[in-house]
């Protein structure tokens, strides 16, 4: 694990600052590719590839540059089978296979940081050919079915269904991610039955992964000996393991069930504090997250570090257009979020440069810029003084204006659910989820609140300013297998979304994530000192913890992904179950079908240990 540790005191250098303050400025863009036969290429180019692959040199770089290697060797697989034949290559040669999509996430599930040039690892980039997707004409229990190859984007795959009036109940914000990232870690959104809502077939509350009816994985083949690639319907006992599994094996494609497209209703307000919103449950007179999940199903609050007003998101299942309400047809629809304002860069570019005390005014200028956008009003702004008076520009407020009002959006449920550019601030993040009864939604939010706010005060207290991004909060249903409409469905057992056969009054988890710039003095502690407080709180008996698998987790005081009883006791733990397939089975299936680890790293050779 040494090799993931670094000093979380050293801050950012130029290169990362550039790539906080300017997603799509050049620190993020592809590094140009270096040939085999390049003076520039380093090391020697892996040799004897199956007919037909070219392979290149790029740097690996993730979404927040925590993860950052050497220039690796990196090539597109043309076709599933070449992916196949790529499994043999490397098997035979001792070499590595890790798939890489458009990497956007934060955990070193592709390759460790620090990566050298030398270590024999190949990048499969399955964006370049593996990306078909087509209805398959044929339905399950009543809804179709579309299948996909793993290196299509999300953006491309909602953009398919929504031309033939099909759709998902939910999914993760971001468009600029592969179908195959999305189901090896389990990617969900926010969605849970709100009162009196019938979820209509096709659609389902869970992650993408419990959509899938039947993949296609490259798996080795001891009678043939050779790496081939196999179909595995739901309900066979082995497809368990696929469905969430960490890039621990190679899907080429899925067959996803799909469902008739809803319009949604969004609406974002500022007026409830947090004090309300996440108040204790009883407390009377408030307007709590649990009344509005109630309400409408479908909420993501965000809360800005040393504000006192979360951004609070709802979307409702709306058929027509309210009065009131804009219509949308493309996603993306928050410009002063997508597009890091002028005033907003040069801040961070002052926290990364060291004068970290800035996070409060840092946080107050995101939550008054997020209220213009939304809403028009200026009154904060008139109220505001020094350095925050002073970066709220009549230019900047001009530019927020003339994008128009987007508080009340209604459209095609993609128009509404992907709302991430890869222009947007990046951030690094931490992330579980808490699985509970629905009663208790409420009690979960508060617990984290409550501690949240009180840890962030003993750290400015001491003059340390930690958390300078938001915390975020949403709910979700858990993967309850029937949703594929696979009789005999298998359950995906690396999954935070799986059941609990234990507690099965536990139907809903709570996603808790804080984020931050990289680099920020005292964050890993920070983290280290709230996972501490979850484990404690969320033990099992009233409700329990589970890590969201393509954020930070495991923190130490100076690292995340590092700590060793959390890797290897409570994470499995959090996936075990007396008498019955868990983490245990998925790891010993993951491996039965790849014996010589062509599709792994050094990380997760630790964690998926039985």
């Amino acid at each position: 694990m040494a090799d993931q540790q670094h000093d979380s005191n050293s801050g950012l250098t130029r290169r990362k600052a550039l790539a906080v303050l300017g997603g799509a400025g050049g620190a993020w863009l592809l590094r140009g590719t270096i040939g085999p036969d390049s003076a520039q290429a380093v090391g020697t180019a892996p040799a004897a590839l199956p007919a037909g692959v070219t392979p290149y040199q790029r740097v690996y770089e993730n979404w927040a540059g925590e993860v950052r290697t050497d220039p690796l060797w990196v090539c597109a697989p043309s076709s599933p089978q070449q992916v196949a034949e790529l499994a043999d290559w490397a098997r035979a040669a001792g070499w590595r296979l890790r798939p890489q999509g458009h990497r956007h996430g934060w955990a070193p599930l592709t390759v460790a940081p620090g990566t050298p040039a030398t270590a024999q690892v190949l990048l499969l980039d399955t964006t370049q050919h593996l990306t078909a997707i087509a209805l398959t004409g044929s339905s399950v229990a009543g809804a179709p079915t579309v299948r996909v190859q793993t290196g299509a984007s999300m953006e491309d795959l909602l953009a398919q269904l929504a031309g033939h009036g099909l759709g998902v109940t939910a999914c993760p914000a971001p468009g600029d991610l592969t179908v195959g990232g999305v189901l090896a870690i389990g990617g969900h959104g926010t969605a849970v039955p709100a009162t009196g809502e019938t979820l209509p077939a096709g659609h389902g509350y869970g992650s993408l992964s419990n959509q899938v009816t039947s993949l296609t994985a490259v798996v080795w083949d001891e009678a043939q000996g050779r790496y081939v690639l196999r179909e595995f319907d739901r309900a066979d006992a082995d497809s368990a393991a696929f469905l969430v599994q960490l890039g621990r094996a190679f899907l080429t494609e899925v067959v996803l069930r799909v469902g008739a497209d809803r319009n949604l209703r969004c609406v974002s307000r500022l007026d409830v504090p947090a004090t309300e919103l996440f108040a204790a449950p009883g407390t009377s007179g408030t307007r709590t997250f649990a009344d509005f999940v109630d309400r409408d199903g479908r909420a993501e609050a965000i809360w800005y570090a040393f504000t006192s007003h979360p951004w609070l998101k709802t979307w409702r299942v709306t058929p027509t257009r309210p009065f009131a309400a804009r219509t949308v047809t493309e996603p993306y629809n928050y410009p002063f979020s997508d597009n890091i304002p002028k005033p907003v860069a040069e801040l961070a570019g002052q926290l990364v440069a060291g004068s970290w005390g800035l996070a409060p005014t840092f946080g107050q200028l995101q939550f008054l810029i997020t209220k213009i956008g939304l809403t028009g009003d200026l009154t904060d702004v008139l109220l505001s003084t020094g350095l925050l008076r002073s970066l709220l520009t009549g230019e900047l407020l001009t530019h927020l204006l003339a994008d128009g009002l987007h508080s009340d959006l209604w459209g095609p449920s993609r128009a509404l659910l992907q709302y991430v550019r890869p222009t947007t601030l990046r951030v690094t993040a931490n992330g579980y989820a808490v699985l509970a009864r629905r009663a208790d939604l409420q009690w979960v939010v508060s617990e984290f609140a409550t501690y949240y706010q009180s840890l962030l005060t003993e750290y400015q207290q001491r003059g340390e300013y930690p958390v300078n991004g938001a915390v975020e909060i949403r709910a979700t249903g858990l993967d309850t297998p029937a949703a594929s409409g696979v009789p005999g469905a298998q359950p995906a057992l690396l999954s935070a979304l799986r059941p609990h056969p234990d507690k099965p009054e536990w139907d809903t988890a709570i996603w808790l994530d804080i984020l931050s710039l990289p680099g920020t003095p005292g964050l890993h502690r920070f983290c280290r000192d709230l996972e501490q407080f979850l484990l404690r709180t969320f033990d099992g008996t009233r409700a329990g913890l589970r890590v969201e698998w393509s954020k930070g987790w495991a923190f130490t005081e100076t690292a995340a992904w590092a700590d060793p009883d959390v890797l290897g006791r409570a994470i499995p733990d959090s996936l075990r179950a007396a008498g019955r397939p868990g983490w245990d089975e998925a790891v010993a299936t993951l491996d039965r079908h790849d014996p010589h680890r062509v599709f792994g790293n050094t990380f997760l050779d630790g964690l998926l240990r039985a």
